[in-house]
C-alpha cells in the first residue's frame, strides 16, 4: 500500500475487507475490492453476490460496468479516466480512484499536495524526457510499457486497436528516437 496517503491506509484498514490489500494497482483492478468498500457504505443499493473476484478481461469487465451504472445512479462524481486507468493496472490510478472514494465517502479532504499524476497521463513521458536520449527506452518497450494487454483485449473493434498501437507507437518515435 505503499504510495498511499496515511489517512487512506488507515481508512482501507478500518473496513475489514475480505480480501488483503497486497499490491494497490493489482488488487483493485477487477473492481471487487472497489464495489465491496461501496457496500460498506451502500448496502441496501450494491450486493456483492453480482459481484467475481476473478482477473479475467471478463470479470472485470462485468464488476467495472456494474459499478459504472451504480456511480450514475448514485450521482457519484468519478472519473473514467480513473477507472480506466485502474482497469489496466496504470501507474498512479488506483491511487486516484482510492483518494477519489475516500473524499466522497468520507466526505474529508487529504491533508497533503495530491500527486503530479493527472487523469490523461497514466504514462512514462515525464520520466523518460527527463532522462538523456541514450537512457531512454526503445520504442518497442514504450509501446509494451504504455499499453497493457488487456486495453487490447477489451476493446472488440481491431480499428481501434490499431489506432491505439499506431499512435503509442507514434508517440513513442516523437519521444524515443531510434
Amino acid at each position: 500500500m505503499s504510495g498511499l496517503p496515511r489517512e487512506v491506509i488507515k481508512w482501507l484498514q478500518s473496513l475489514d475487507l475480505t480480501h488483503p490489500i497486497k499490491n494497490v494497482r493489482r488488487d483493485f483492478s477487477n473492481g471487487y475490492l472497489v464495489a465491496e468498500i461501496f457496500a460498506w457504505y451502500y448496502p441496501h443499493d450494491l450486493q456483492m453476490h453480482s459481484f467475481t473476484n476473478g482477473t479475467s478481461v471478463q470479470a472485470k469487465q462485468g464488476n467495472w460496468q456494474q459499478l459504472e451504472r451504480f456511480f450514475t445512479r448514485e450521482k457519484l462524481d468519478i472519473s473514467k479516466d480513473y477507472i480506466e486507468g485502474t482497469i489496466h493496472c496504470k501507474p498512479g490510478a488506483a491511487k486516484l480512484l482510492l483518494e477519489r472514494m475516500y473524499t466522497l465517502l468520507t466526505l474529508k479532504e487529504l491533508r497533503y499536495v495530491p500527486s503530479k499524476t493527472t487523469p490523461e497521463d497514466f504514462t512514462d513521458s515525464t520520466y523518460q524526457t527527463q532522462l538523456p536520449p541514450y537512457a531512454r527506452s526503445t520504442t518497442s518497450q514504450a509501446i509494451k510499457t504504455n499499453i497493457a494487454n488487456s486495453e487490447l483485449e477489451m476493446e472488440p473493434d481491431r480499428i481501434t486497436c490499431m489506432i491505439k498501437l499506431s499512435s503509442a507507437w507514434l508517440w513513442a518515435c516523437l519521444f524515443y528516437p531510434i
